[in-house]
């Protein structure tokens, strides 16, 4: 793998948390079914995370990773098209962490936004470890192992994305400088053809001098497509072009991914903390129970009394689910009480039960053969290992820790 080209690797995970829910189909797995028909992805499990919060409970850990992986294969993430791995199948992951902690700045990991806020929420729990205030950092090894040049996240994860690009850069600079490293660089432009090389030092200047952004974008797109350079001439024109050394791991860039709009049974967002969830395996009589006993507009107390679909939890389950004939028919029949409180849950009813079909009949093929599963993260993790090997060899080498 080369930084050229990590703009076609996505890398992304989750915490083993038991069997799935709507809101993590809608938030993170339809994003995942999308994306690994675009781009080389890998999606793992990550166990060692689960770790720096449930370290004193890990019993619940491994059923909650097959639960896991049933519910992204049930919802249509396919190892054909994506790769499949257990974080802690990859000693890689750990290895890569514990060599970028001697050169990551405390003060970088105490600001991250959500190393106080998880403090705050999780006060019950003893978080004043080490493997807490590394997450980030375990993160940041997660995604530069890869060399991803995409990592998915809401909003909320830019930051944890933008201190990998910040480790990345410092790590380059510190380790990407290899002796003669301006007269390689010098040698490969002239490797590219006359024209090609002036059009590149016109824009290396243009960049390094004037912080032209559009021509550092045209120059690494000038590198990229170059046929008569090797790979390691190429790492080093795109290190030269910002002025540092061999790119030896790129920095990734934040994939936004659309907000998800699943809201909770209680209108909240959905979450197992708010007990307000419906499972990807959920019962259909369950899935109806749980609908049929939501809370309405607190202004209809009788069948006659017309009510507010703003109000109501209800409503925005019909943003998601239904067609704007059914919406119309909302808004007119609670607005007149032309409807009663069942009758608006009718619809949403049947549309929940109806996205759930496909997938629990593909989770049932996955929960009646577990070899399958298993199978499947076995060659998942060795060729995602095999990928992180060609990445640490390069990290130990440029660390004088090849002993060659």
């Amino acid at each position: 793998m080369s930084s050229v080209d990590s703009q076609q690797r996505v890398l992304s995970g989750m915490r083993p948390t038991g069997k799935l829910h709507l809101g993590h189909y809608h938030g993170v797995l339809k994003n995942w079914v999308k994306l690994q028909h675009e781009y080389e992805c890998f999606f793992f499990v990550a166990d060692w995370h689960a770790l720096t919060t449930h370290y004193d409970d890990p019993s619940i850990i491994e059923a909650s990773v097959w639960d896991m992986l049933i519910d992204w294969l049930a919802a249509g993430v396919n190892p054909g098209s994506a790769t499949l791995f257990v974080q802690s199948k990859v000693p890689e992951h750990a290895e890569l962490h514990t060599l970028l902690s001697m050169i990551t700045p405390l003060g970088w990991l105490e600001r991250v936004p959500t190393y106080k806020d998880q403090q705050e929420k999780l006060k019950e729990k003893d978080l004043a470890t080490y493997g807490f205030l590394g997450y980030p950092l375990l993160q940041s090894a997660d995604i530069l192992l890869y060399r991803a040049g995409h990592v998915p996240v809401g909003a909320d994860q830019v930051a944890h994305v933008e201190i990998t690009r910040e480790i990345a850069r410092r790590f380059n600079h510190v380790f990407g400088r290899e002796p003669g490293f301006e007269e390689n660089a010098e040698a490969a432009i002239k490797k590219m053809g006359k024209k090609a090389a002036k059009l590149y030092a016109s824009l290396r200047k243009r960049y390094t001098e004037e912080g032209d952004g559009e021509a550092l974008l045209t120059a690494q797109a000038l590198v990229k497509e170059q046929q008569n350079i090797t790979l390691g001439d190429k790492e080093r024109l795109m290190g030269y072009l910002e002025g540092g050394g061999k790119v030896i791991l790129p920095e990734p860039q934040a994939l936004l991914t659309p907000e998800s709009k699943m809201p909770g049974l209680d209108g909240q967002k959905m979450s197992k903390s708010y007990n307000n969830t419906i499972a990807l395996r959920e019962e259909p009589s369950e899935v109806e129970r749980k609908i049929r006993t939501m809370r309405t507009d607190p202004a209809r107390v009788r069948r006659d009394d017309p009510g507010n679909p703003d109000n109501c939890p209800v409503w925005q389950l019909h943003e998601v689910y239904s067609t704007d004939d059914v919406k119309a028919w909302v808004q007119e029949g609670c607005r007149n009480a032309g409807i009663g409180c069942l009758d608006c849950k009718g619809p949403v009813i049947d549309a929940v039960k109806a996205e759930l079909i496909p997938i629990q009949d593909r989770a049932r093929q996955y929960e009646d053969n577990p070899d399958l599963v298993k199978s499947i993260i076995m060659e998942g993790s060795e060729a995602a290992r095999e990928a992180a090997k060609t990445t640490m060899e390069d990290v130990r080498h440029v660390m004088g820790l090849s002993y060659r």
